[in-house]
């Protein structure tokens, strides 16, 4: 390698060079710089006496020198490059990783190194955050529900990640931005690329007030197959994914596969049966891939530490919630219209006409029924009425 023979800057050279001299994620590198050090790693590789298993991995670029360059750029711009031996290193949250290097998937391995710009800290934001995903064809629908999501876990102190993509993601960015929550886009292209093109305002708001993360060094494109990569880290980032809306098959599915593969919550919003926009949520809900969530308290209780559970909803009441099921059997029997004989209200109850006088009474004090005449009947001026064809609203 080029650059200083030692000290700390050629420490960080060594690093940028290493962080570009083969496709992430790569376990024979990362297993190579562990063993010897970034800077004995890199001059390894510059005059080509890496480890055999590394050769065919590395030989394409292992000429291009960039590092001076992509330092500067990171430094203009006000951008660090994390390495495993940082401080802000999210290790926590990547160590789900070892697990998953045994897997048949070469990607279930966490990164070498990150790219990051924006003055959110990184092992802070992985600490306790919610990954917010789903499709770029978003409905209203979707994007009202992933914004009042946002809104609800960001008031529990959440940072959400997400993608930077349009549709879902965009609207979960928007929304925590805007009530000056903590948002982090992971790309699949160099940190100065703006992707998509049309986000290069939001991209740069989420830089100025949370971070942007990847993996990629500056310059580098995104291409189909670093989406695919991308995902399992905007999975491994937090404690629960949620896909807002996800076709049967999309990007956000991949990243609730990544979740699921790496120990952490999935959850899924359901959607209208007839929205393809919708058809991949229930598909996980119908599989029990996926928690059904419909509020944000239901994802803080997947999310949040021990304790921290949604609160049950109210439900509506009526003034027959405290009868007993007999006195609601008797006062079912009362006639919808007119009044009944405590014989005719017996009978309609299939009840002794002894046993029906007490609950009758009781009814009686507590406003519901009404007795004339020796003919008992409904007490009207409570504003109570019952279902049935004869005019009475279900109860």
């Amino acid at each position: 390698m080029t650059g200083p023979a030692g000290g700390p800057d050629a420490t960080l050279r060594a690093w940028a060079y290493l962080a570009r001299v083969a496709e992430p994620p790569c376990p024979e590198l990362i297993a190579f710089v562990r063993r010897v050090g970034p800077q004995d790693a890199a001059h390894a590789i510059w005059t080509g006496a890496e480890p055999e298993s590394l050769t065919a991995l590395v030989a394409a670029r292992r000429e291009t020198d960039c590092s001076g360059a992509d330092l500067d750029l990171l430094a203009n711009r006000g951008g660090r490059l994390l390495t495993f031996d940082d401080d802000e290193w999210p290790a926590v949250a990547l160590a789900s990783f070892r697990a998953g290097a045994a897997n048949a998937k070469r990607e279930a391995n966490a990164p070498l190194a990150l790219w990051l710009l924006g003055p959110a800290r990184l092992d802070q934001v992985a600490e306790r955050a919610v990954t917010m995903v789903g499709t770029r064809a978003a409905t209203c629908y979707g994007e009202q529900v992933a914004g009042d999501l946002t809104v609800g876990v960001v008031d529990r102190d959440f940072a959400v990640v997400s993608g930077g993509a349009y549709g879902i993601d965009a609207a979960a960015h928007r929304a925590a931005l805007a009530v000056d929550g903590v948002t982090a886009a992971v790309l699949a292209c160099g940190i100065d690329v703006p992707y998509p093109a049309g986000h290069s305002a939001l991209l740069h708001r989420i830089s100025q007030r949370g971070l942007l993360v990847t993996e990629y060094p500056p310059g580098v494109r995104p291409a189909r197959y670093r989406f695919l990569t991308r995902n399992r880290l905007a999975a491994a980032l937090s404690r629960t994914t949620v896909v807002v809306e996800a076709g049967l098959r999309s990007g956000a599915a991949n990243t609730a596969a990544w979740a699921r593969m790496l120990g952490r919550g999935v959850c899924a919003v359901p959607g209208p049966v007839t929205s393809a926009a919708s058809a991949g949520c229930h598909e996980m809900l119908r599989n029990g891939e996926a928690e059904l969530v419909t509020r944000a308290e239901h994802v803080i209780e997947l999310a949040g530490r021990c304790g921290e559970l949604a609160e049950e909803p109210e439900h509506p009441a009526t003034v027959l919630d405290h009868l007993t099921p007999l006195q609601q059997r008797v006062y079912e029997a009362l006639p919808g219209r007119g009044a009944a004989t405590v014989e005719q209200i017996a009978l309609g109850a299939a009840l002794p006409p002894e046993q029906v006088l007490g609950p009758l009474a009781l009814l009686e004090l507590s406003g519901l029924a009404e007795s004339r005449d020796g003919r008992w009947r409904i007490r009207r001026e409570r504003g109570l009425d019952r279902g049935g064809g004869d005019g009475r609203s279900a109860t």
